[in-house]
């Protein structure tokens, strides 16, 4: 099976978003816009629009928002058959939105079903054969789960490349607990991707190109920071470059950072880099792979939340 052929996989959490709806009018109330999102379920859903096969591993609830994520995910073609069946309820983030578009979050996640992993769970994973797998977020952090899917990618690594966006939350998990992992996880993974959120809270203060340099030290080869509207910062093979964004009018940026990891995956993957340690691959295509990535980050922020385009729909020019 060549590496293009095989599947890419997805695993962290899904979590239902619930917007802050204008009403309107003033009144007593509050009333809320519940959408399917977390951040490895938008990748998930992003890779499967553009056509690439993929297959997404989370413990989904059966509670109501568990139907809406199951929904969402097979609708965009998205393989949810090694999910499994969580009895614990969903995780809840309730969003505002400031006047730029970034949405602000407070999170309703304790005891709910995307952290428990155990080894058993995540065992059919490995039969699996994925030329890539994608994690991070909360789902390499919060306990029980974390350590086990460290774990899992440790016994993948040798044939599978790794990809990783830590995704931090901080009203979640202290930024100090990402930063004692993030070593460990740069020794794991073959690709990095992190906001320039993600970089004030694990660095503060510190340029890009530093943090970039501290995490190639520890292991990891391809190193992306995406600036927003600025494009990508990216630092691979000794070389750095800065990928511009195309100009966009912003909706929102939710889902905007899981829309650039896919799009930058699925060009990596059809150009068949993916599959081991990245060692087939040329700045040509990296290049070409971060710019998509960028349109398809664009053409979400066009959009209200987490909505990632369909290949057809990339009407925003390159």
């Amino acid at each position: 099976m060549t590496a293009t052929r095989r599947p890419v996989a997805v695993l962290g959490e899904c979590v239902a978003d619930a917007f802050v709806a204008p009403t309107g009018a003033e009144g007593p109330g509050l009333r809320l816009d519940v959408l399917p999102g977390g951040g490895p379920a938008n990748t998930a859903v992003a890779l499967a629009r553009l056509g690439t096969p993929t297959h997404f591993l989370a413990r989904l609830s059966g509670d109501v928002f568990g139907g809406l994520f199951r929904r969402r995910l097979t609708e965009s073609d998205v393989r949810i058959d090694l999910c499994p069946d969580a009895t614990e309820p969903s995780t809840l983030a309730v969003a505002g939105l400031g006047p730029d578009g970034a949405a602000e979050y407070s999170f309703h996640a304790e005891a709910t079903a995307d952290w428990q992993w155990t080894r058993q769970e995540l065992a059919p994973v490995s039969r699996l054969d994925a030329a890539c797998l994608h994690t991070g977020s909360l789902a390499l952090v919060r306990e029980p789960g974390a350590s086990a899917v460290e774990e899992l990618l440790d016994e993948l690594r040798p044939t599978t490349t790794i990809s990783l966006d830590p995704n931090v939350r901080p009203l979640l998990v202290a930024p100090e607990r990402y930063r004692a992992r993030l070593p460990r996880w740069c020794a794991l993974a073959d690709i990095l991707r992190l906001s320039e959120d993600d970089l004030a809270h694990l660095h503060r203060g510190t340029p890009p190109e530093a943090a970039c340099d501290t995490w190639h030290r520890a292991g990891v080869p391809l190193v992306l920071v995406t600036l927003g509207g600025d494009g990508a910062l990216v630092s691979y093979d000794g070389v750095r470059r800065l990928v511009p964004a195309p100009p966009v009018d912003v909706v929102d940026t939710v889902g905007a950072g899981d829309a650039f990891t896919a799009g930058l995956l699925h060009r990596l993957h059809t150009a068949g880099a993916l599959g081991g340690r990245l060692s087939t691959l040329t700045w040509d295509t990296l290049h070409e792979a971060v710019a998509f990535g960028t349109r398809v980050a664009a053409a979400t922020c066009a959009v209200r939340g987490a909505n990632p385009p369909y290949a057809e729909e990339l009407t925003i020019p390159a």
